[in-house]
């Protein structure tokens, strides 16, 4: 069984200060993907670095308190590739990779448009370049999971109140049509909705923090493990974390039917 958490933290300091790194090790996961780092590697205490048994893995913005993502994990990796080759994007800090024998573990923030028609611009080039990445990946005939904060939410069904949001970044036409293309045309697997394709409010993964948002459930489902299709049908179960709220995010666990030794 191979345990997969993807979580957007909003910040990794602020997490910590929440209870985050108490929560981690209760969870047993074999790979942690983190989106939003806020950070660079010197802000981080050996504690974030390489909580437990873990080690952590990282690709951060260039700026300071901006964006980056990373992956703990408890299996050593054969290669780790940071950013997609494309300065102005990797200097965002987007994408990290972990290469194993026949997998791969991606943590991806995906840029978001919401703060005006510039960011939604950068949010379409990402999204045409990562769909090449993508392309590529399903080329090379191994499986990829691909864990993060997509901010996209594709269907009706992942997000309350998607009447008045169909003009919005996050949930426009052409956005969640690109969604499509990748789960059509080049096959891959949105594994919680394959687990659960009728489940509404209890997939949402991000809240806003206006109005009453999260105490009324007034969710949106942004955040996925998007997987090739050997890994992502070997998918048994998945939940989202609400207990405690360390970010804007909850955490997404999936588990596998897939050798942790990932010999595969």
């Amino acid at each position: 069984m191979l345990r997969i958490i993807s979580v957007n933290l909003n910040g990794i300091r602020a997490a910590v200060r929440k209870g985050y790194l108490e929560w981690l090790p209760k969870q047993q996961a074999d790979f942690v993907c983190m989106q939003e780092l806020k950070a660079q590697v010197p802000n981080l205490t050996e504690q974030m670095l390489n909580p437990g048994d873990m080690t952590g893995y990282f690709h951060c913005a260039e700026k300071k308190g901006y964006s980056g993502v990373g992956i703990y994990t408890r299996h050593k990796p054969d290669d780790v590739i940071e950013g997609l080759g494309n300065e102005a994007f990797d200097s965002e800090g987007r994408y990290l990779e972990l290469v194993y024998d026949k997998l791969s573990v991606i943590s991806l923030y995906l840029p978001s448009g919401t703060t005006g028609d510039h960011r939604q611009t950068v949010k379409y080039a990402f999204m045409d370049l990562f769909y090449e990445h993508l392309n590529d990946l399903r080329q090379r005939g191994r499986e990829v999971v691909i864990c993060g904060d997509w901010n996209i939410a594709h269907q009706e069904i992942d997000l309350k109140n998607w009447r008045g949001n169909r003009k919005n970044s996050g949930f426009l036409p052409e956005e969640r049509a690109w969604l499509t293309q990748l789960f059509e045309e080049q096959k891959w697997v949105d594994v919680f909705r394959w687990l659960y394709p009728d489940a509404e409010g209890e997939g949402y993964t991000w809240w806003s923090n206006r109005g009453q948002a999260w105490a009324n459930n007034t969710g949106w489902r942004i955040d996925y493990h998007i997987a090739t299709p050997g890994l992502g049908h070997s998918a048994t179960k998945a939940s989202v974390y609400k207990d405690e709220r360390f970010s804007d995010h909850a955490p997404l666990t999936i588990d596998y039917d897939w050798p942790s030794g990932l010999k595969g």
